[in-house]
């Protein structure tokens, strides 16, 4: 289906004066410097420590991890930066103790390396591709260009070593089935940076190798880069921050074509309520990296559109700000933030409108399987992908109408299922005033825990399987098929259809039960997420705007008596009728 004609109208609303943008650039630093405090809490400054340096509490203080996790060292680059650079109320800058601290990071990151180059995260021995090693390779390159001659000479030279041989372990290639654009995206910048800070020439076409391979996971036609198996939003943005650092440096055509692309695939996902990405995405993440768009700002008039509705957004608490991100992921949100605010960019004028501002318009990204309709009242967002996920937005007032996930229950034998699975699979049709997916339920497989003896019998191979690079790196691709991907269809059909008309939306979901299987609970609508990705599910305050329908005792008896079940749901006048 193709986009219909749109007309370039921006709501008043939405529009931000120069004022208001110069004042609303500090919440940028304000957030992030908020969390410095929390950086170093997590650290251990502690000079006669054997840990000093390390930034994963757990593991030094707390004894709870028998491991360092590298990702916590990412830390390095928030305390460069604030030592180097002037921020709004920065009482970091040129102190010699964060100096220091800055320092020892970079020194404990070097120590836990292995040999191949490579860092864990999650668990002994992981040896991760990007996440770990490409994310803790740029930040600790940016550190060591930062910090540059006050780095003493053994901790200079460990750190050029450790950073050369992750790098050249990061050329060599994923072999892990890390099937995610993000990441080849940093594997990207990480040896890029570490090109431009020593100059090795291997890492240069190293790098273009590694440039060929993303664009790989580039769709040119809508814009959108692969996550696993389809468009993901949050971390889309990532994307774009992560190749508009090398743009910055490297202004290439190619690369500012792509990022051209994604921005504005990205600014569907830039919702009324000022709100961004979740549900509809393919890993459910409700983070906005802003720093690629900042940069963008100010020759992409839609970047600094989505740029000015996310820092809005940010402003009144939305989005995932740092103060809510756990240990782990806090130390990514912390630089990219004060990166943000120092490449900020005076906007041109006028700025392009985002999606939801424009004439309405009906668009269908048939790859992504994405359904955009911008009506007179509502602005709706749909992956057919995720077996029809939606939401739905008032235009005028901006609020989350309906937020509907999809259908969720248990069967009799314990069985968790969702129709929220991206399974190519599912049939999809499209018309201009809706569509339908029809296929089958799918069993959830990230409901499984560990008990004392999985978590001994666990590491027990990790010691006996991880020291060998290869057998790691198959482990790490077992555990990823198991906890995220693949196809566990149960013997359910589902069908969902979706139509507007006027001011109407109705959307009707049908179950239909196979001979010998029975639920024991199940819901549809409301929020929830059943994939396994670690930057998600955080709460945000437009999930208390939405409520779902929970089935009751006879409702229940009668689908598995009946074998069929049948839910209507209508949006009238701003309210959700069920029956």
């Amino acid at each position: 289906m193709a986009k219909t004609a749109r007309k370039a109208t921006r709501s008043k609303g939405a529009i931000l004066t120069d004022t208001d943008r110069s004042s609303l650039r500090h919440v940028y630093a304000q957030k992030a410097l908020a969390q410095v405090p929390r950086l170093l809490g997590n650290q251990d400054r502690n000079p006669y420590s054997p840990t000093y340096g390390c930034f994963h509490r757990d593991y030094w203080l707390d004894k709870t991890s028998d491991f360092p996790d590298a990702v916590r060292q990412f830390g390095v680059h928030a305390l460069a930066l604030v030592y180097r650079h002037d921020f709004p109320g920065n009482i970091y800058k040129g102190h010699p103790k964060i100096r220091d601290w800055a320092v020892a990071a970079l020194d404990f990151w070097a120590s836990i390396q292995h040999e191949d180059g490579s860092f864990d995260e999650f668990y002994p021995f992981e040896r991760g591709w990007v996440g770990p090693t490409a994310f803790t390779t740029f930040t600790a390159t940016e550190a060591y260009t930062l910090l540059g001659p006050e780095i003493p000479d053994d901790v200079a030279a460990r750190g050029r070593e450790a950073i050369l041989r992750a790098a050249r372990f990061i050329v060599a290639g994923e072999s892990e089935e890390d099937h995610l654009a993000n990441h080849h995206a940093m594997a990207c910048l990480a040896v890029w940076k570490a090109y431009e800070a020593f100059g090795d020439r291997e890492l240069k076409r190293g790098f273009e190798g590694l440039w060929r391979q993303f664009l790989t996971y580039h769709n040119t036609t809508e814009g959108w880069s692969r996550e696993y198996d389809g468009v993901d939003p949050g971390y889309l943005s990532a994307t774009v921050s992560f190749l508009a650092k090398i743009y910055k440096t490297k202004p290439d055509p190619e690369i500012f074509e792509v990022l051209k692309q994604t921005v504005e695939c990205c600014s569907y996902f830039a919702y009324p309520n000022g709100f961004y990405g979740g549900s509809a995405g393919s890993r459910n993440t409700l983070h906005f990296y802003p720093h690629g768009f900042e940069i963008l700002a100010g020759t992409l008039s839609l970047a600094a559109s989505v740029a000015d509705a996310m820092l809005k957004g940010l402003s009144e608490g939305k989005l995932v700000p740092p103060e809510i991100m756990s240990d782990r992921y806090v130390f990514y949100r912390v630089p990219e933030y004060l990166q943000a605010y120092l490449d900020y960019t005076e906007r041109p004028s006028p700025l392009t409108p985002l999606p939801f501002e424009q004439a309405p318009f009906t668009r269908f990204f048939s790859e992504a399987r994405i359904f955009i309709a911008n009506t007179e009242h509502h602005y709706i967002v749909s992956n057919l992908a995720k077996g029809g996920v939606v939401k739905i937005f008032h235009r005028a007032h901006g609020r989350l109408l309906l937020s509907d996930c999809g259908i969720i229950g248990s069967l009799e034998d314990g069985r968790l299922v969702t129709s929220q699975w991206i399974d190519p699979g599912y049939t999809c049709k499209v018309s201009e005033s809706g569509w339908e997916v029809t296929g089958r339920l799918q069993v959830v497989p990230s409901t499984k825990l560990f008990t004392p003896l999985k978590h001994i019998i666990f590491r027990c191979a990790l010691v006996l399987l991880g020291r060998i690079p290869e057998l790691a790196h198959l482990l790490k691709g077992k555990i990823r098929r198991a906890l995220i991907l693949g196809q566990r269809a149960a013997p359910v059909r589902f069908r969902r259809r979706f139509s507007q008309e006027d001011q109407v939306i109705r959307m009707i979901d049908e179950l239909f039960l196979e001979p010998g299987v029975s639920f024991r609970s199940l819901s549809l609508g409301d929020e929830f997420f059943v994939r396994y990705v670690p930057q998600s599910r955080y709460f945000q305050s437009q999930e208390l705007d939405v409520s779902g329908f929970v089935a009751d005792r006879n409702t229940i008896e009668g689908l598995n008596r009946c074998r069929y079940f049948c839910l209507a749901t209508t949006l009238v006048d701003g309210r959700i009728k069920r029956r």
